[in-house]
């Protein structure tokens, strides 16, 4: 593992060799991007020679639980604990992250952490990163490729649990209200298609739909998981179709523009309003939405994988295995729950 220094070779190189004729001074690498590490030096020095240097790259920054997650890692990686951190934010484009990772892999960083945008297309930069020794760590998101070995494991969320998980809430939140046996139509605002959060909760809560006859899901559309678009496909849904009893929101951003769409039609949400509004993230602003009525429910996603992820880096660089796979623990909340005195307590 390389510890002094980062180089940046080949094609880089030559690119560089301008920038490096009007610039002698060493640069602390810290928190730079891999686009500010590509803009000025030709090499990078790393003043510890034991710092760890991690390279993540990030999906983007389309929701209140993505700058949650984001700030859980650069919190962690910091050399204060051992670490240079190099953040690639890939916009929401897969290719960006494609593009990023080979940045890395010549940088010759030790270790990189992975949010994936979708699941499929990452074999062949994997197989690079395999190739010049450098572990994979997959965060949130998961991968799928043809050879498992290509990524040392997998952090993040049961998304299939959470999805079942709403689809019982909601079951036993109907029960409730002497609900049972009407007619339920509902709408869902998916994530963004084939995410592993788009995924497993459209599948979690299809399991338990498919359990009751006179539940009907009238569409799923994708909603991005951004406010903007989440509001956007509300409006039509509530344009197209009379009687909406739930909406199944697959993250709290997209939440936020269906209780929008539904307040500016006129109609009620959350707890004392016509539509149910079930959301996924539980970041501090559902808690507050709950607490305004605006939505009834919030199922965890925790966002906070930095330690988790240092957790594993530690252990690999003891020698030490590490499960493929590792969940983080996660519960819901909904307006039955002290959720203000919750709030006091809730970190992201």
């Amino acid at each position: 593992m390389m510890r002094k220094l980062i180089v940046v070779v080949g094609l880089l190189f030559c690119v560089m060799l301008w920038v490096s004729s009007c610039s002698t001074g060493r640069v602390e690498v810290g928190e730079l991007s891999g686009e500010e590490l590509l803009r000025g030096q030709d090499a990078l020095a790393v003043e510890d020679e034991e710092a760890i240097v991690v390279g993540f790259c990030q999906v983007g920054s389309e929701s209140d639980w993505r700058l949650a997650n984001t700030a859980s890692f650069r919190n962690t990686f910091t050399e204060e604990n051992g670490y240079y951190l190099i953040f690639e934010d890939a916009q929401n484009k897969q290719e960006n992250q494609i593009k990023a990772i080979r940045n890395f892999i010549l940088q010759e960083v030790d270790y990189i952490i992975l949010d994936p945008i979708v699941e499929t297309g990452w074999d062949g930069v994997l197989e690079e990163a395999k190739e010049a020794g450098i572990p994979v760590i997959v965060s949130d998101r998961q991968v799928q490729v043809a050879d498992t070995s290509l990524y040392t494991c997998w952090v993040g969320s049961d998304f299939l649990e959470e999805g079942r998980r709403a689809g019982e809430w909601l079951a036993n939140y109907l029960e409730e209200q002497g609900r049972s046996g009407e007619e339920i139509q509902i709408v869902t605002l998916q994530g963004t298609l084939d995410s592993s959060a788009q995924l497993g909760r459209t599948e979690g809560f299809g399991q338990v739909l498919s359990e009751h006859d006179n539940w009907n899901m009238l569409e799923r559309q994708t909603g991005d998981f951004t406010q903007a678009k989440g509001q956007e496909v509300m409006e039509e849904f509530l344009g197209k179709y009379e009687d909406i009893d739930v909406v199944v929101c697959e993250n709290d951003n997209m939440a936020f523009g269906a209780v929008e769409a539904i307040q500016a039609a006129g109609r009620t949400c959350g707890q004392d309003g016509d539509i149910i509004v079930i959301s996924f993230d539980a970041t501090s602003a559902a808690f507050q939405a709950m607490l305004d009525g605006e939505i009834n429910a919030a199922f965890e996603c925790n966002p906070l994988l930095g330690p988790l992820v240092s957790d594993i880096i530690q252990r690999l660089e003891r020698g030490e295995e590490v499960e493929k796979v590792q969940y983080v623990e996660e519960t819901y909340f909904d307006t039955t729950m002290d959720l203000e005195e919750m709030l006091k307590n809730r970190t992201y």
